[in-house]
Order: C-alpha cells, then structure tokens, then sequence
C-alpha cells in the first residue's frame, strides 16, 4: 500500500530484491554480497529466505546487512535457491510483521517485492472472499498471501503468478520461490528495474546490476515489463503475461541506482555526467569552482564543470560512517544531522563564486542547511543548479513523496524556492535536456514526479493529486491548500489510514 508521510527529509526508495539458483548450497551467501550491493536502495532491515528442496528457511531482521547476518545466520540457511530483500518502509508498516521476504506457514513459498500498489481494492476483496484476513497485511504481504492461495489450490508457483497477476494494480518488480524453483516478474510498464545476471552454476536476478558484478555474474538481460521469468534445473523459461511497455522512473537514472549500474542499456554514471553537460548548455554562471552535494552528485558535477571549463572541486566532504536516520523528532535533530553528513571545506569555498550541484530538490529543508553551510564558510556568491526539473508531485510508485504539500515546488515557483534556499540563483535541468541526456526516448520513461502523468493507474489517489492552471505561478494559490509550512515539515503530520510501506 502506498506509504505515509515520513520524517526523513532525503528523497528514498523502497526496496531492493536479489534471488539466486545456483547448483551450489551456498545460496545464502550469493544473497549476501548481492544485498550488501543493493544497500542504497533500502536500508530498514533486510532478510533472506533459501530453499534446500524440502523447507524453506528465513532470517530477517532490522539494519543493515551487516549487522543483520552473522556468519551462523548463513549457516542456518542452507539450499541451492535464495531470494532477499532490502527494506525502506517510507513510515507505516514498519514492525518486524512486514519484513521480507514473506514465507507461508507450510514454509513452500516466499515473495519479495520492490514497489508500491496504489490501487489494492480488487486485490483486497479477493483475498477476502476467500477467507483471508486483509486488516494488518501490506501491499506485498496481501500479493504474496494471492500467490500462495493459488498454490495451495494446486497450481504451481508459475501458474499461480500467472493467475494473481490481474489482482496486481499497481508497481512491482518482484522475486519469489518454491521448494524448487525461483521466479521474477515486472508490472507492465517495468517501472523499477530487474535485471537477469548469469553465474557459472546458476542465475541471479536483482534489482540493478552492480548486484550481478558484485557476485561475479554476467549481465543476461533485463526482465522485461509484464514478463515471468522462471529459473529451475532445466534454465530458464519466459513466460509474458500481459503486453509491456516500458515506462522506467526516470528518477533511477536521477538519484536512486549506484552510478556503475546500467539501465535500459544505458551507464548511470555517464547519464548522469551527460546531466551537468546539458545543465551548462542550458545555464551559463560566472563562477570560481564547481562543488557536488555528495555522493549522487558528483558525476552531474564533474560533467558540468567539464563543459563549462570552470574547476571541480569538493567542497563538501561527506561522513562515511553516518547512515540514513530514519526518526529524527524534531527540526534541530534533523538540522544536527545534516550537519554530521556534510562538512565543508573552507579553502575551497572562501570568497569563492560556487556553482552548487545536486540532483533534486524535494522538500528544500536539506539543501537550505547545506546552503547556509556554504555561506558560513565564506562563498562569495552560490548559484544552485538541479540536475532535473522541479519535483511538483507525488509519486504512488515507491518513493517516499505521497504528500505534495510536502514538495517545495509544489508550493513555489523557482524565484520563491531561490528566496528560500537564500541563493544566488537557482536553475532546474528541463525536461527535455535531462530526456536527452539519457539517449533513450522519452516514451521509455515515467516521469510523474515532474509531469503528474501516471502510466499505472492510481486509482483513487487520483483524486489527491492538485494540477496548475497554465497560469499558476504556485499550485496552493487558486485552490486554498495550506501553504508549506517548510521549518515545521508537512511529513510530521498524521498518516492517512490503512496506509503501509512495502
């Protein structure tokens, strides 16, 4: 189900997934160093499930992957068949109850999923006409509880995907498992990534392909939109369910993959210096040094100061050591920590013109801090540059901005944001010039964050989303939604109801 509002000012994804068929029984441990890659994309808890032909066996907990795994965690999951999972849960749901991947009672089953349905009403009404309760169930759970009725009816777990599919309104790239066989399926757009890796005894399938290179398996191809992929003993079989046609976020080439990722065919960090290379041809600054806001930053950076001819440089050095903080309970906790992740360096910013570059702004809280930062260390002038168009809605496909009263360019234009932020000036990449700086089409893309345009149906949350008349200046003006109130952050308010992450 879609996610509530949240305490963490970064803008975050969901999830990640990684499953395995190998001839080995170390499964487990192929799963390991493939979540351990997939970090960035979740960072709540994570959890493994193997199958040793007989029993599925799980461990799941809250954390990181290496605080979740000991090695006698590994060595009490046994089996030639894994899939695991990352979590970020975006606010509701949190517990340990909706950990992944989910296993069945008659432990026969488990299912992973990275994504978000908007839309769970038909879903919901079939698991209850068969008896299932739906009160404390998520998304994923309510999908995975889908599968397994139908396996318990007799199908297997190809064919019962292939029959629960219909019941899935929504965004999903997911990994699932028998005693047997291992099985990975997209929505029919293939809004989040999946991706099919070949080991010397087996396969993999994972979320992004720094996963594959990291268990040293070559890239196969991608699990197409609305496609089942099954992996047992014979290899693996293709099994199209609906007609696809690919809509990827466009914010994984953004923000969300690790830059040595490749998508849609596409290198991350190349598109990404290809970001700043547009963002200098649309916006030409008079400045002394070009600086990234670490890490996502840096190549957009590196391209822009490569075709501006002004000097890179790093003047914010980020804290290594210092993980995502999920519950900060107030505005000076949240400030206090921005400040531990950034530290400026002074020589490089001293009575310096600075281009600062990021990759979004989101709700402005964050960047105003890094902006004052920079002024206390002295910069003479900062001009900000985005290496994407202002984030005016909400997404309902897995990232953490279901809110958007909580997106600052939803409530100002960019003059006003530029006020806010105290910059010299401030410039958004255009939709265009960041289309064209991935070499694909546009039609290969959503990019509802930027356009309001939904290609998986949202269902009733259709009716929250606020769209400008061609005129507005700002969203809040003609409809009388409360303005922002950007020191005291709208994502502190009450969750709507029934309202979990997955």
């Amino acid at each position: 189900m879609h996610s509530a509002s949240t305490s963490t000012p970064e803008l975050t994804e969901k999830c990640a997934v990684f499953g395995v068929y190998s001839r080995s029984n170390e499964a487990a441990r192929t799963a390991y160093y493939g979540l351990w890659a997939l970090q960035h994309r979740g960072q709540e808890s994570s959890g493994i499930a193997t199958s040793d032909g007989h029993k599925i066996h799980v461990h799941s907990d809250h954390g990181l992957v290496a605080n979740v795994y000991r090695n006698e965690d590994l060595d009490k999951l046994p089996g030639n068949i894994a899939i695991g999972h990352n979590r970020y849960s975006t606010s509701g749901g949190a517990d340990a109850v909706h950990n992944q991947p989910f296993v069945t009672r008659s432990n026969d089953f488990a299912f992973a999923h990275n994504g978000n349905l908007p839309d769970y009403k038909k879903l919901e009404t079939f698991l209850k006409s068969k008896g299932i309760l739906t009160n404390k169930l998520n998304d994923s759970s309510m999908m995975a509880r889908a599968i397994a009725w139908f396996m318990e009816e007799g199908s297997n777990i190809e064919q019962a995907v292939i029959k629960a599919y219909p019941l899935f309104e929504g965004v999903f790239s997911s990994v699932a498992m028998s005693k047997n066989k291992l099985v990975a399926f997209r929505d029919t757009c293939g809004i989040r990534p999946l991706s099919i890796g070949k080991l010397s005894n087996g396969y993999v399938v994972a979320s992004e392909t720094c996963a594959l290179d990291t268990v040293g398996a070559v890239f196969v191809r991608d699990v197409e939109p609305g496609e089942l992929v099954v992996i047992d003993e014979t290899g693996i079989t293709s099994h199209q369910i609906v007609e696809g046609r690919q809509k990827l976020d466009i914010f994984e080439f953004v923000y969300f993959a690790r830059p040595d990722s490749v998508l849609l065919g596409q290198s991350v960090h190349k598109v990404r210096e290809n970001f700043g290379r547009a963002l200098a041809k649309e916006f030409a600054v008079e400045a002394d040094v070009v600086i990234p806001v670490p890490d996502s930053s840096i190549p957009a950076a590196l391209g822009y100061a490569q075709a501006s001819g002004i000097p890179f440089d790093m003047g914010l050095i980020k804290n290594r050591y210092i993980n995502r903080t999920f519950i900060q309970p107030s505005a000076e906790l949240r400030r206090r920590d921005v400040q531990m992740k950034l530290n400026p360096v002074i020589d490089c910013l001293k009575d310096k013109r600075v281009v600062l570059v990021d990759d979004s702004i989101v709700r402005g809280t964050t960047m105003r801090q890094v902006v004052k930062m920079i002024r206390q260390a002295g910069a003479r002038e900062l001009h900000i540059l985005i290496s994407c168009p202002p984030v005016k809605f909400p997404d309902f496909y897995g990232i953490n901005t279901p809110d958007q009263a909580e997106l600052v360019s939803a409530q100002m234009n960019v003059e006003e944001v530029r006020e806010y932020l105290d910059a010299d000036s401030l410039k958004f990449l255009s939709k265009e010039g960041m289309v064209a700086a991935t070499g694909l089409g546009a039609d290969n893309f959503s990019m509802s964050c930027f356009d309001g345009v939904y290609p998986v149906d949202i269902g009733a949350q259709a009716k929250t989303v606020i769209y400008p008349k061609v005129e507005d200046q700002h969203y809040s003006a003609e409809r009388g939604r409360p303005r922002l109130q950007l020191d005291t952050p709208a994502y502190n308010q009450p969750a709507p109801a029934k309202s979990f992450a997955s």
